[in-house]
């Protein structure tokens, strides 16, 4: 897998939020994207994983040297902090609906697995409005990697969580740079301390 981005910028309201953005990726790579509040790196990211459309310029992924075929989301898993949850659901329904939308066989073991791993499990058959912020983060992070993503992307990846999920999030992000490509959005360079291409959009202010 790779992924390519050629002279993105964007626009919003006759405003530049960003320009000129170009990187490469191939697996075993991270990306940091680092910027003030505001600079763009939601917009981005909701670019490179096709959700918006770049005012100019393209990103492409390729697979075996060949254009990926069929949606670009099958490949991505993605945690933000302006992703919606479902209330009314548990965690575990939460994970159903993320199978049969993404056309997977049903697996309980593999989602209490999931579950378990970003320490949801005890809580899988409570509603999500029960949950804490932090709690609901975890949640994502199950959501993103249920299908075992080619391309991982994380905006604010620490968000709301204690000291044991951010252990978590760093193993995640550990298993990903070994197997996949990783993309890291934050404005706290602590988050991610090795990245192989950094896009700073702060256009060289402080």
């Amino acid at each position: 897998m790779k992924v390519e981005a050629r002279g993105i910028r964007k626009v919003f309201n006759r405003r530049v939020i960003f320009r000129d953005v170009s990187f490469s990726l191939e697996e075993g790579k991270v990306l940091l994207v680092t910027g003030r509040n505001g600079s763009g790196k939601s917009t981005l990211v909701k670019i490179v994983s096709h959700v918006l459309s770049p005012t100019a310029g393209s990103v492409t992924f390729t697979d075996g040297g060949g254009p990926v075929k069929g949606a670009v989301a099958r490949h991505l898993g993605l945690v933000s902090p302006y992703l919606q949850l479902y209330d009314e659901f548990t965690a575990s329904e939460h994970l159903d609906m993320a199978m049969t939308l993404r056309g997977l066989r049903p697996d309980p073991a593999g989602a209490d697995a999931l579950l378990e791993r970003v320490g949801l499990f005890p809580r899988r058959n409570d509603p999500v409005r029960t949950y804490s912020s932090g709690m609901k983060q975890r949640l994502k992070y199950a959501f993103a990697l249920l299908h075992r993503p080619a391309v991982l992307l994380l905006d604010e990846p620490m968000s709301n969580l204690d000291a044991e999920g951010i252990g978590m999030v760093r193993g995640v992000m550990d298993e990903q740079r070994a197997a996949g490509i990783l993309v890291v959005a934050t404005n706290d360079l602590t988050d991610l301390e090795r990245y192989d291409e950094r896009v700073d959009l702060n256009g060289g202010k402080p």
